[in-house]
């Protein structure tokens, strides 16, 4: 996956591109329509020349234009978008920063400068209802239009439907923080999971025999607190992509914690040694095992540990 960090970046690239645009947010069946039409398109040129790529938007439209109306989380970070992407066949990420001053810029010159920008703009993919530009001034019937003007087709993907309803990030964040997972990984075509990064914490728990790595989520949307069944993915060339089986407890830690305590996702991997700190690694989260709660003290959290961990490692052995 190769990452630009402005539409002026895909100047690099002489083959036939093919386009799919708009925010992208999780990466779910629908968005992999749209997507799924550019790789399509792209893999429809002669001699294997065409690429198909993605032109999304850092930071979320709504988080500029409208910040009180805009989600607390998103479902998935752009590092997590890139890897999301890279699965379903797109080989280019053109990351555009939005800013107030890009939200001024007309559908029509956006749509000139990224033609400028592409030597060679073969095609461009997009929801139905896609609506862009200054003044929400663009959308499918114009990029048609312009399409026709400027040489490139334009391909308009209808809503994709789960449960009879149209698919959304928004009807997944609400999936996701509900806890139901199986609605959500319907909607988004795989199961959910975030990325996050290790720290250092205060190794409480590898003195209790059970060392975990404390990770920050990296802003993504997050389900209950409590106590979860993992598959977890270690980002790290020295790892090779390996995935562990795990334990995991989100929340604040309110036996070890003060209360207001920083919201963690503490991870335990099972026949796991090494070093990941400062390290990004992606947790799927599998069931959910019970609640967060606080404990009389460190010896009957110990014994909580332990019964969650053999009922976690069980329910491995019968997957």
């Amino acid at each position: 996956m190769n990452i630009v960090h402005s539409v002026e970046g895909l100047t690099s690239y002489d083959q036939p591109m093919h386009l799919a645009l708009g925010v992208f947010d999780g990466v779910h069946v629908g968005h992999q329509a749209v997507m799924s039409e550019a790789v399509n398109a792209a893999q429809k040129e002669s001699s294997d020349m065409g690429v198909a790529g993605v032109v999304t938007f850092e930071p979320h439209p709504i988080r500029v234009l409208a910040p009180e109306r805009a989600p607390r989380r998103i479902l998935a970070s752009i590092g997590h978008k890139a890897e999301l992407l890279s699965d379903v066949g797109i080989s280019v990420l053109c990351v555009q920063e939005f800013t107030l001053d890009f939200a001024s810029v007309t559908a029509k010159k956006f749509i000139t400068d990224l033609v400028k920008s592409c030597k060679d703009l073969r095609s461009i993919s997009v929801g139905e209802d896609w609506i862009f530009g200054k003044d929400r001034g663009g959308n499918v019937q114009k990029l048609k239009e312009w399409g026709r003007e400027l040489g490139f087709d334009v391909y308009a993907i209808t809503p994709v439907m789960v449960a009879g309803e149209r698919v959304s990030s928004t009807r997944i964040r609400q999936a996701v923080r509900d806890g139901n997972l199986s609605a959500a990984e319907d909607m988004l075509g795989r199961p959910y999971d975030v990325v996050g990064t290790v720290i250092e914490g205060k190794q409480l728990a590898r003195q209790l025999g059970f060392p975990t790595a404390n990770t920050i989520v990296h802003n993504e949307q997050l389900p209950p607190d409590g106590v979860w069944a993992l598959k977890v993915t270690i980002l790290d060339p020295r790892w090779a992509g390996k995935t562990f089986n795990a334990i995991g407890n989100l929340g604040r830690r309110p036996t070890v914690e003060h209360e207001g305590a920083r919201r963690l996702l503490e991870i335990h991997l099972f026949d796991f040694t090494g070093d990941i700190y400062g390290i990004d690694v992606e947790a799927e989260f599998v069931s959910y095992i019970r609640k967060e709660q606080k404990f009389s003290g460190i010896e009957e959290l110990k014994a909580q540990i332990e019964s969650d961990v053999a009922q976690v490692k069980a329910s491995f052995n019968k997957a």
